[in-house]
């Protein structure tokens, strides 16, 4: 099953797809792109200005040409030659020097210390870039930051908000089982009657919580009996002083209610009880 805050999570290469845009709008560079980082490695997928493809899709490791080593360093880095630039690797000369790239400033997108994603302007010409343009790409990678951060609250607290929501079920479960024993045990020491409607709203609390239909398995009242005490993590010995019982007694509809689900221990008996909807 999904994740249901991964469904409420937008993109987030939308949000690189449209700081790109932003950024293509105010004129930062003739040739931009960008792309996320996953375990280290960038991946480049949003171009504006680009004339070939050969840059779509590509790997980038860490330390590895100029954008890797940013992406390590955590910090902005340019080089106004690429072809002959000595202070990075050349591993992606090929789609870098195909598009006619020159210059290039690379920019981290940084998140709580961890780079998640990086922005790189480019020209086709030598020239170095100017102090606006730097500017402008290290403002739009803050904001692009500031908002992933608020997507990892935000998802943050959802999970939280799930945690605590799965607590509370577990704990309102534990109690309708707590219910569910103590009407079986007043059944027991109850007239005829009393026996007989005390049971029917534990069969049909049973019912409310159970995950497939009741009646896979019939069992004896007795047998159901002490299944809701062991289910409550009672001994024989404390099951039968519940029911008003000898622990042998407890021992044999024990033994019985296991033939019947075909179960070899109390807490198998006690699982496949459950899924048959005859406990919660």
């Amino acid at each position: 099953m999904p994740d249901p805050s991964a469904l409420l999570r937008p993109r987030d290469t939308d949000a690189l797809r449209a700081t790109l845009r932003r950024m293509a709008a105010e004129g930062a560079a003739p040739v931009l792109f960008a792309g996320e980082v996953h375990r280290e490695t960038l991946v480049l997928s949003e171009f504006v200005g680009t004339r070939t493809g050969n840059l779509r899709g590509l790997a980038v490791q860490s330390k590895s040409g100029l954008g890797g080593a940013s992406m390590v360093a955590g910090r902005p880095m340019s080089v106004a030659d690429y072809r002959n630039a000595a202070t990075i690797t050349h591993d992606y000369d090929a789609p870098v020097l195909s598009e006619g790239i020159r210059s290039v400033l690379a920019v981290p997108v940084l998140v709580d210390g961890q780079t998640r994603a990086m922005l790189y302007a480019a020209h086709r010409s030598g020239s170095p870039f100017g102090s606006r343009a730097a500017d402008l790409l290290v403002s739009s990678a803050r904001s692009l930051a500031e908002e992933l951060r608020i997507r990892d609250e935000v998802d943050r607290r959802l999970r939280l908000r799930e945690t605590q929501l799965a607590g509370a079920a577990g704990a309102g479960t534990e109690r309708i089982r707590e219910v569910h024993a103590e009407l079986r045990g007043l059944a027991a020491s109850s007239p005829l009657p009393l026996q007989n409607r005390l049971r029917e709203l534990a069969d049909r609390l049973a019912g409310a919580l159970a995950a497939t239909p009741p009646g896979a398995a019939p069992l004896s009242p007795r047998e159901l009996d002490v299944l809701a005490q062991v289910a409550l993590g009672c001994t024989n010995s404390e099951a039968a002083q519940r029911l008003s019982l000898k622990p042998e007694t407890v021992k044999s509809y024990l033994r019985s209610a296991a033939a019947k689900l075909g179960a070899h221990t109390r807490h198998e008996s006690v699982s496949k009880a459950r899924r048959a909807g005859l406990i919660p």
